[in-house]
């Protein structure tokens, strides 16, 4: 080896059509494990003084760059030894590149320069000028590039390059405001991208020189720019430039550049906040948010002297629009609060103006504007879950306010905010929300039906607003909801009011949105389940048993769309259930539809017993609630455990009327095709069930041949295969 090192290193000094097969040579030797201790030096000197590198085609000059890759992945040590040597003679080498696939190779090397603490001596600036001449990456891939190369890769490396050392700063910052001061979009676009990732690695001393130019160049590009993508870089260098301040440590006698730098922006947008026109308002509110948002020592600096001016234009301004504009700005300011946290009471300004927000918040629920409701619930969100922000009277407050706005008829976006709060909020303060949301609703819907609400609305929109407290997940919200949901259902179904289909469907939503939402706590899905289940069940049995003996009473409740919407909302509460928990339902749940088994059931006192599954035109009422046993069997966990013969004694999937006339009912036939496919997915596979399945051939064969029962047989057909 040291014999072909010699060889090769004498070779360099040969005729230049020598040089690429001496550099492959070389580079061969460069990956050589035996290679004695200085000969990786003695090859880079040799390459340093007798290659004239970027005379050389691109393929050697690539050779040479993976010559020095090499020898700093394995010789590292000895590179070092160099000194500052090695950084000038890489500078020699790289000056003048332009090739791409050079370059990144290259980008490379000087990012391991800097990382690996090489040293740079006097060639630092050296250095940054050899990198930083392709500032900004202005390359265009040729079409079908084989390479694959793109200018993005380009900019990344470089950016690493520039970004890699506070020892560039002095050199880079200049730079990078005269890109950002460019008329090229993509040049400022780079510019500020660069200087983000530079404040990572930047301290107070870096920046302190080149502060009110970065300022001056970012608010210009901020106040004036017609670019979105402008804008939102330019906020996030102001955003990088703050939180390196923040984190900056100072000496006692130094100057704290954080509160100069915060202060320089406070004077130059806090007159835009309070310009009647509003003109530059936003821009302003963006860049004090930006700034704020770095750190929790800025956002105090920020928000002693925002805040206040923000409370003091809304109460100023009287029209919806002006004021929707400064609670969205108050908003934001909320939002950063949100960010840091709790914050002990002496620190945080926000805590200080507790009564001002509370109260400008709270207007805005009551204004005319449905948008400056909308962003008063948001603000009103955020406010609630600040820890320790709102006091108990003000609780009451909120709690009147998303009442008043939940069961709101006339505007269906603030509703539906402020349920998706009171959803949120209630998680958070689930004993005001039962102490206080509850009971008032629950008056609501006594109210609504009698038409004495105080909001005079129709009973049909209450349940959607309970639904909005019985979406959190914590039992004693459930506990206290699910039961005033069902006493409602249960006094539609005793109205004979229009539309009671229509407000037993609204229920049902409500409760299905509900089962959703607690399926992740067991205990309170298991009580849902033991609740709800029953009673829908129990319901159906008297509105069917009801319609046997032609009484009006709950007819409604055995319409297509109502059972319908009775469906998710079985499954939904079934579907999570643990195998013993489901074998403890399924005990019950079968045998009422096998053997009318009813005393599980709540109100268990029916006129007739329950008999689905037998011929009879009086019992087509009880043959339409095979689609909640659908709906049960098809929700349970496969390994549930099955007994008294589910399969063979289950529904007949194409039930006949008296005289053994076809079922007129598609919706019962269709719901019997289900269920038994049901029935066969969950049984396990064996003996049993091909008996079972060929069982249920024979009985439809006869229902195949053209006639009244071909539709309900091929029904059933498709929905075994599809089980199976």
């Amino acid at each position: 080896v040291l014999h072909l090192v010699l060889f090769y290193e004498n070779r360099l000094q040969d005729h230049h059509l020598v040089i690429p097969s001496v550099l492959q040579g070389l580079r061969a030797l460069s990956m050589c494990e035996v290679l004695s201790p200085g000969l990786a030096v003695s090859v880079l000197k040799a390459i340093f003084q007798e290659v004239h590198v970027q005379s050389l085609l691109q393929l050697d000059r690539h050779t040479v760059y993976s010559i020095i890759t090499n020898f700093m992945g394995s010789r590292e040590e000895e590179l070092k030894g160099l000194g500052a040597d090695f950084t000038f003679g890489f500078i020699q080498v790289m000056d003048g590149e332009k090739d791409p696939r050079n370059l990144l190779v290259a980008f490379q090397i000087v990012r391991d320069l800097i990382a690996k603490d090489y040293a740079l001596g006097p060639f630092v600036e050296e250095l940054f000028e050899v990198t930083s001449c392709y500032f900004p990456i202005d390359f265009t891939p040729p079409p079908n590039d084989p390479h694959g190369i793109q200018r993005e890769d380009l900019i990344l490396s470089l950016r690493a390059v520039l970004a890699s050392t506070p020892q560039f700063a002095e050199f880079l910052l200049p730079l990078l405001i005269e890109k950002m001061d460019s008329e090229l979009q993509s040049a400022k676009l780079d510019s500020l991208q660069t200087l983000t990732a530079c404040c990572a690695s930047y301290g107070q001393k870096e920046l302190q020189e080149f502060l009110p130019s970065l300022w001056s160049s970012l608010r210009r590009e901020v106040f004036q720019t017609a670019s979105e993508k402008v804008e939102a870089e330019c906020l996030a260098a102001l955003h990088a430039l703050s939180a390196c301040l923040s984190r900056s440590v100072l000496s006692p006698d130094s100057e704290d550049l954080l509160d100069s730098f915060l202060s320089s922006i406070l004077q130059d947008c806090r007159h835009h906040l309070c310009e009647p026109d509003m003109k530059l308002v936003w821009p302003s509110a963006k860049v004090l948010q930006a700034a704020a948002g770095a750190s929790l020592r800025a956002y105090h600096c920020l928000t002693r002297s925002v805040l206040p001016l923000l409370l003091e234009q809304y109460t100023k301004h009287l029209q919806s629009s002006q004021r929707r504009t400064i609670l969205e700005m108050l908003l934001g300011f909320l939002e950063l609060q949100q960010k840091w946290g709790h914050v002990e009471e002496d620190e945080s300004t926000l805590l200080s103006l507790r009564a001002p927000v509370c109260s400008v918040v709270f207007s805005a629920l009551t204004d005319s504007s449905v948008q400056l409701q909308l962003v008063g619930i948001r603000a009103l969100t955020v406010l609630g879950s600040l820890q320790g922000f709102l006091i108990p009277s003000d609780l009451e407050l909120v709690v009147d306010h998303l009442i008043h706005l939940a069961l709101r008829e006339e505007d269906s976006q603030s509703s539906e905010a402020a349920m998706e709060a009171a959803g949120s909020l209630a998680l958070i303060y689930p004993k005001v929300f039962c102490g206080l949301m509850v009971p008032r609703l629950e008056e609501e819907l006594q109210s609504a039906q009698g038409g004495q609400s105080s909001l005079g609305l129709g009973c049909c929109f209450t349940p959607s607003a309970l639904r909005a407290v019985a979406v959190s997940t914590h039992t004693s919200i459930v506990r206290e909801t699910v039961p005033v949901l069902l006493q409602h259902l249960r006094k539609v179904q005793k109205g004979s009011e229009a539309g009671s289909a229509r407000e037993m469907v609204s229920v049902c939503q409500s409760l299905h949105c509900v089962a959703l939402q607690c399926q992740q706590d067991m205990e309170g899905y298991w009580y849902y389940h033991q609740t709800v289940v029953p009673c829908l069940l129990a319901m159906a049995l008297q509105a069917a048993m009801q319609e046997s003996t032609h009484s009006l009473l709950g007819k409604a409740l055995l319409e297509e769309e109502v059972l319908a919407a009775m469906v998710p909302v079985i499954s939904a509460a079934t579907t999570h259930l643990s195998p013993e928990l489901a074998a403890q339902s399924v005990s019950h749940v079968v045998p009422l539809f096998l053997d009318g088994e009813v005393s599980f059931l709540p109100q268990n006192s029916f006129p007739c017993s329950f008999q689905p599954f037998q011929d009879g035109e009086s019992l087509e009422a009880q043959r339409r609630l095979v689609v909640l046993l659908m709906a049960f069997i098809c929700s349970l966990p496969r390994n549930v455990s099955w007994q008294g013969g589910s399969v063979e004694r289950g529904p007949d999937p194409v039930p006949s009327c008296p005289g053994g006339a076809p079922c007129t009912c598609p919706f019962t036939a269709t719901a019997a095709a289900k269920c038994f496919a049901g029935l066969v997915n969950k049984h396990p596979a064996g003996q049993q069930l091909d008996e079972i399945l060929q069982l249920a051939v024979n009985r439809l064969e006869p229902g195949l041949a053209e006639g009244p029962r071909r539709r309900q047989a091929l029904t059933l057909l498709l929905w075994v295969r599809l089980s199976l």
